[in-house]
């Protein structure tokens, strides 16, 4: 055989090889499944209604769409939000997620017998959607008017001062015990049973103090009711332009917020997250969502992947050294 057909014959093979190759490969392709290839689960630790919720409706709304997929909110209350953390660290169908709020950070903190997952290693951070910042809050009886006043007048006298909070464990026990160590302070901590009668007793002058969240008490500081010292923000929040920031009131270094994020189970696919990553901040673009955020004391607050996962670790740290110091724990 000429050198030059046999050149050419040898070429014709390896084409009709190379042709049979991705036609064998084709159907593997053609298999691998577009997601979501069905409704997207995403789970919420707390009853319907409350500010977790809300975030997690406005996001599945969002998401939804952008999908192709419903996003069906689905509501496990109980044990502090460990059940709901289980059913997503657990989950193997690859469409169930996770709308964590910050106690998630706390969970490690307070139990250490029940608790069937990791709340660092056992999900993969998506995005924070929104955040509410903490805001101390005084009532009438105390008598002062800024943050620096309060400070002298726990210092002056230890554990006089009270503060309330919804229980023992509760993000705002937490936000409190931070503030005392970065204030150098001593308060003495008045538990209850939610953050309802909480605020009652502090109107109503039985306790001095709360750290609460903005959305919480917005309306009491609006209708001067309840007097705000302080914010914890990076800057002055729109929503109270006449509250410094506890930066700016000498208590350097306090961040507190409250926030919502979207988590998914570790095993996750990195393409996944992207997708979901892509609905997370559509959703705090939006006009709509915004405005429903602020209308509850949030802010839109997309903080997404690596940045995310860092503060879940950096918090999860913090809470469980201020536990420990606290011999706290709820198991």
């Amino acid at each position: 055989m000429p050198r030059t057909i046999e050149i050419a014959h040898a070429r014709a093979l390896a084409a009709t090889g190379l042709a049979a190759l991705a036609f064998a490969a084709a159907p593997a392709l053609a298999q691998a499944p577009a997601w979501p290839g069905k409704p997207v689960r995403l789970v919420v630790g707390f009853a319907a209604g409350g500010p977790t919720d809300i975030v997690a409706r406005g996001f599945a709304d969002q998401a939804g769409r952008g999908l192709g997929q419903p996003v069906i909110v689905d509501n496990k209350p109980g044990a502090n939000t460990i059940i709901a953390a289980e059913a997503v660290a657990s989950a193997t169908d690859g469409h169930t997620l996770l709308m964590a709020a910050t106690n998630h950070t706390m969970i490690p903190a307070l139990y250490s017998v029940r608790v069937k997952f990791d709340a660092v290693k056992s999900f993969k951070p998506v995005c924070m959607l929104a955040a509410a910042p903490t805001v101390l809050v005084v009532g009438p009886s105390l008598g002062v008017r800024t943050l620096g006043d309060f400070v002298q007048k726990a210092s002056a006298k230890p554990l006089s001062v009270t503060y309330a909070s919804p229980g023992v464990g509760s993000s705002v026990h937490f936000a409190s015990e931070l503030f005392t160590r970065l204030a150098a302070v001593k308060l003495t901590h008045v538990p209850y049973k939610g953050a309802a009668p909480a605020v009652a007793d502090l109107m109503a002058g039985q306790v001095d103090a709360s750290f609460a969240t903005l959305g919480s008490v917005l309306p009491l500081i609006k209708t001067g009711k309840l007097t705000a010292l302080a914010i914890a923000t990076p800057k002055r929040s729109a929503q109270l332009p006449e509250v410094p920031t506890f930066e700016e009131a000498g208590v350097k270094g306090y961040a507190a917020d409250a926030w919502y994020g979207l988590l998914a189970p570790a095993a996750t696919p990195e393409a996944v997250v992207k997708l979901l990553e892509r609905e997370a901040r559509a959703y705090a673009a939006s006009s709509a969502g915004a405005e429903k955020l602020r209308s509850l004391g949030m802010e839109p607050a997309p903080l997404c992947g690596e940045p995310f996962a860092a503060q879940i670790a950096r918090e999860t740290a913090t809470w469980t050294q201020i536990a420990k110091d606290l011999n706290l724990k709820v198991d």
